[in-house]
């Protein structure tokens, strides 16, 4: 692996991947204030835009999993020198953000509407939650459009402007949620419902600053031009396993957080405080494949598979090297980090033993998540999703349970430490299959190779 190592490609992955970072910062940043904010006004408030963004994330997760097979496909395109059909991506891509905005639309306007009737939760909280549904489902046009500017601009490898329109969003969210929230200029006091006024205005924002920033590298790119039944299905072809595969991670975290629920306080609040801490870290190898998607797609399209192996090891040997500092770093600050979190020092030390597992897993979740973007480069995204789908719901989530709740493997069930266990193993699965995966495609002939990105 090392031999392959380029200082030069090197430079390249950084130069992309910062921004990325950047930019998730940002958001989690803007989530972050959401919460404080929802809280300030309330409990249930805050509570409120809790579940709704139980609702809210797995839908657009699915929307941007299928608008981001766009980013290889243009990085492709412009690596054979084809700039006119790097540009029929991003139009057909904005056909299909309207449908998929119509249809999510639909699907949290219902929930919306009736969630109130379902006699699951307090009367307050679900018309709270209803509210804010509602409110933020205006965001989702924007939202969507956001998502295919932004990765047309990837394709390009200009990947700052989605993090300059991050920040400036995440310096408007303070204001827009105090406003909408509190009541402020004349403006009624909306709570939770104000969160997501302030949200949907904030994607609109954003959503506009994308269009700037692609008139600005590519002004053509935005003309009209009637949908594409064979662009489309191409794009929908490469993309929806991508977004059933993010969907296999969500729903198996979602999964996990119900099973452990009955074993009380103290093994959910540590769970949901390595699960917070895991996001965060997670953005470093996220970053880094992020740029490896578009070096592997632009070199694919030049056709130099040396190149893009080249650009694949690069970027793992980068990832391995920040895995080591992370698990060091974790390790020596897990007691302060989740005394961030709580006061209570039986959730400090619950989670403290789940973040020493953090340790551990940061080497396979490193490879598998800079291969599987490596993959993405390739178009490959059925073998992202049959993989995904074995490591969470064939490995994962049943060891974790017999590790959870039995004794079948060890003298006494480990409680939620058996699901981290278990998730350790998965990514490990993973990783040794995407590996193989993409050491088979790594030797296909330049032919075959062009014949497979430009199915």
């Amino acid at each position: 692996m090392f031999r392959h190592f380029s200082k030069q490609e090197a430079r390249n992955l950084v130069f992309l991947a910062v921004p990325v970072f950047l930019g998730q910062i940002a958001q989690i940043a803007m989530s972050f204030v959401d919460t404080v904010v929802a809280g300030r006004a309330g409990a249930v408030d805050m509570a409120a835009v809790a579940v709704a963004t139980s609702f809210w994330i797995p839908g657009t997760m699915f929307g941007q999993g299928l608008i981001m097979a766009i980013t290889p496909l243009v990085a492709q395109s412009l690596g054979a020198g084809n700039r006119m059909e790097s540009r029929h991506f991003l139009r057909q891509g904005l056909w299909l953000a309207a449908a998929i905005s119509l249809l999510l639309m639909a699907v949290f306007l219902v929930i919306s509407k009736t969630i109130t009737l379902w006699g699951t939760m307090d009367a307050l909280l679900a018309k709270k939650t209803s509210e804010y549904l509602f409110a933020v489902l205006w965001g989702v046009p924007a939202l969507m459009l956001f998502v295919v500017q932004r990765c047309f601009l990837e394709g390009h490898g200009r990947t700052r402007p989605a993090m300059v329109a991050g920040f400036v969003g995440l310096a408007l969210n303070v204001p827009l949620n105090i406003i909408f929230v509190f009541g402020k200029f004349g403006l009624p006091a909306m709570g939770a419902a104000g969160c997501g006024v302030a949200t949907a205005i904030l994607f609109w924002f954003m959503a506009a600053s994308m269009t700037f920033f692609v008139r600005r590298t590519d002004r053509p790119a935005l003309a009209a031009e009637k949908a594409s039944a064979a662009v489309l299905k191409r794009i929908v072809r490469i993309g929806l396993p991508g977004a059933f595969a993010m969907l296999n991670e969500t729903a198996a975290f979602a999964l996990i957080a119900l099973i452990v629920s009955p074993l009380g306080v103290t093994p959910v609040a540590g769970h949901q405080i390595a699960i917070n801490v895991s996001a965060f870290v997670w953005m470093c190898p996220f970053s880094i494949g992020s740029a490896a998607t578009i070096r592997v797609g632009t070199l694919l399209g030049a056709g130099d598979v040396e190149g893009s192996k080249r650009a694949r090891l690069t970027a793992l040997t980068i990832t391995l090297i920040m895995a080591c500092v992370l698990a060091v770093l974790i390790y020596l600050v897990r007691h302060p980090v989740s005394a961030l979190y709580t006061e209570d020092q039986a959730v400090i030390q619950m989670a403290s033993l789940l973040l020493i597992c953090e340790v551990f897993y940061q080497f396979p979740d490193g490879v598998q998540t800079n291969t599987l973007c490596a993959l993405r480069g390739w178009n490959d995204t059925r073998a992202i999703f049959c993989i995904s789908f074995i490591a969470y719901w064939v490995v994962s989530l049943p060891l974790g349970w017999v590790l959870c709740m039995t004794d079948w493997m060890t003298e006494k069930p480990l409680g939620v430490l058996g699901f981290w266990v278990a998730l350790i193993v998965g990514l490990s699965v993973a990783a040794v299959l995407y590996l193989l995966r993409i050491h088979k495609l790594e030797h296909l002939s330049v032919d075959a190779m062009k014949k497979k990105i430009g199915r």
